[in-house]
């Protein structure tokens, strides 16, 4: 049976902070160090001062770009008909994939505003981002959702979840966890440690949308999908199809990065 998680995880006088939200700021408490340490590695492409600034832009970017991204994405018809409902964030609905695109529209104009390598910064900044991922399935399994298609009774860590029937389900928050999260993080920062892939602006940025698109492709094959959604032709599920532009994309991205010369010294 699933463990009998209180989705709040503690009051502050009236105030109530939820697992979700709490998910949110640590993920962000851990990976600015880390993201300042990675920006001043040669070639440096920005400053620490320049990197606090960007963190109020990045969680405008992962807060109204994963919010519009599961109306638009996952919940389109019925967002249209209650569009006060688009504001209830409390209610829960974010998308990875609407927040990947407000973090880089936020990167690119704080790139521009500061003149400095939208790729090369970006490198420095999508090594953390499996920290938030991570943290963020943990709290998706503390508050019950998002769980997993039916599992053998014989797998020993099949659970029943209070919202999903009889059945035991796969816990597939934990997996994507471990695969978005401790995985992508290993190889995300094994490669930001190797000189000639930061020399090679947009690569980095590409290992980790190819990496994310496999981790997440392959984690959709234990997920339910969203009642709403269900399964498209042929037994994918809209995880997966927005996986592909984010793989080609990946892909696309790290070809580009080698065919350009190395950069010894960036604009900061």
């Amino acid at each position: 049976m699933f463990p009998g998680f209180d989705p709040v995880a503690f009051h502050i006088g009236p105030l109530s902070v939820r697992w979700y939200a709490l998910a949110y700021m640590v993920s962000f408490i851990i990976a600015l160090p880390v993201a300042k340490r990675l920006c001043r590695l040669s070639p440096a492409v920005a400053t620490g001062e320049q990197v606090d600034d960007f963190l109020f832009y990045a969680i405008l970017g992962v807060l109204l770009g994963g919010r519009l991204g599961y109306v638009l994405f996952y919940r389109p018809l019925d967002y249209l008909s209650h569009p006060l409902e688009i504001v209830k964030t409390w209610d829960g609905g974010m998308s990875f994939h609407g927040g990947a695109l407000g973090v880089i529209l936020a990167l690119a104009w704080f790139a521009h505003r500061n003149r400095f390598s939208f790729l090369g910064f970006s490198d420095r900044i999508v090594p953390v981002v499996p920290i938030g991922l991570g943290l963020g399935r943990c709290a998706n399994f503390v508050n019950g959702e998002l769980w997993g298609r039916p599992a053998s009774p014989d797998l020993p860590w099949a659970m029943v979840f209070p919202t999903g029937g009889p059945l035991p389900r796969h816990p597939s928050e934990l997996y994507e966890a471990l695969t978005e999260g401790v995985l992508l993080l290993c190889v995300m920062l094994f490669a930001a440690g190797k000189p000639v892939l930061r020399a090679h602006f947009g690569f980095l940025s590409g290992l980790f949308l190819f990496g994310y698109a496999c981790a997440r492709s392959f984690c959709e094959f234990f997920r339910q999908p969203d009642a709403n959604i269900g399964f498209l032709p042929g037994g994918v599920t809209m995880g997966q199809i927005l996986c592909i532009p984010m793989a080609l994309a990946g892909i696309g991205l790290m070809t580009y990065a080698f065919k350009r010369p190395a950069q010894e010294t960036a604009h900061v």
